[in-house]
């Protein structure tokens, strides 16, 4: 069975990503208001109180801000795995025990036809992870929010149909921005994000023959473009002999603008 997706939204003010197949639908983070996330869901025609539930990354403001608002609201279940419970317990309200469920490191849950797999990322979280959605033949890959792509990653998302994958920053750009040095050094460190050459040096790495599109995704409003990443990204594979628009096609996210529901 197939499935289709949409960013809803990404970048630094606040990321979100609905995946369907047909049988069940989630949403992955939630890190606008409950009002913007209804907007959203409405610009993709699609019924915010027929989720399947809530996945959630990690407990950083820019993916939680609207998660207990709609799991109240639309009597949703959120998924996240321990750690992470702890660390957003506080900050998203209270949530009736019966919404609460556990999703482990490293594991799979089986949604009917729908499977996922959660893997871990290397972010200055409490156990930030990110998930491959799996479906008949097809594959999704979300990651973002990682420091660096670990072989131990790229051997879980190789080869997939498509990606949603993090081209936070430009180096030159970050490095000569207003930043204070100490949040500089965190985004370029292990546990920050991982810049467009490093994005595109993994995506070399991991896209396979059945890969056909790669989605820029968590781009800095004030370190990024959306042009030059697209650049930067398209430069960097061609060192490695893949030509983007031949085996597959890169597309812009944004942080308010959905991407249109695309099936993969």
């Amino acid at each position: 069975m197939s499935m289709q997706f949409s960013v809803l939204a990404s970048g630094s003010t606040g990321n979100a990503i609905y995946v369907e197949n047909g049988e069940h639908s989630f949403l992955v983070d939630a890190g606008l208001s409950g009002k913007q996330m209804e907007t959203l869901f409405q610009q993709i025609d699609r019924d915010m109180g027929k989720l399947s539930g809530i996945l959630v990354t990690h407990e950083h403001s820019d993916h939680i801000k609207g998660v207990g608002i709609i799991a109240r609201k639309y009597k949703l279940p959120i998924y996240a795995n321990e750690k992470t419970w702890l660390a957003m317990d506080n900050l998203i309200g209270q949530i009736p025990v019966e919404q609460k469920f556990t999703f482990g490191m490293e594991t799979v849950k089986s949604f009917g036809s729908l499977d996922i797999q959660s893997f871990g990322v290397s972010h200055d979280a409490a156990d930030p992870m990110f998930y491959v959605f799996h479906s008949g033949e097809k594959k999704l890959v979300l990651i973002t929010d990682t420091g660096y792509v670990s072989d131990r990653m790229k051997g879980l998302i190789s080869n997939a149909d498509a990606y949603v994958f993090e081209s936070n920053h430009d180096v030159q750009m970050l490095r000569m921005g207003r930043y204070p040095w100490s949040i500089k050094r965190r985004i370029l460190s292990d546990v920050g994000h991982v810049s467009n050459e490093d994005a595109a040096i993994a995506m070399g790495e991991v896209a396979g023959d059945r890969t056909k599109s790669i989605y820029l995704a968590h781009l800095s409003q004030d370190n990024n473009i959306k042009d030059l990443a697209r650049m930067s990204v398209a430069q960097t594979l061609e060192t490695q002999g893949i030509m983007v628009g031949e085996q597959f096609t890169l597309y812009d996210t944004d942080p308010k603008t959905p991407t249109i529901l695309t099936a993969v």
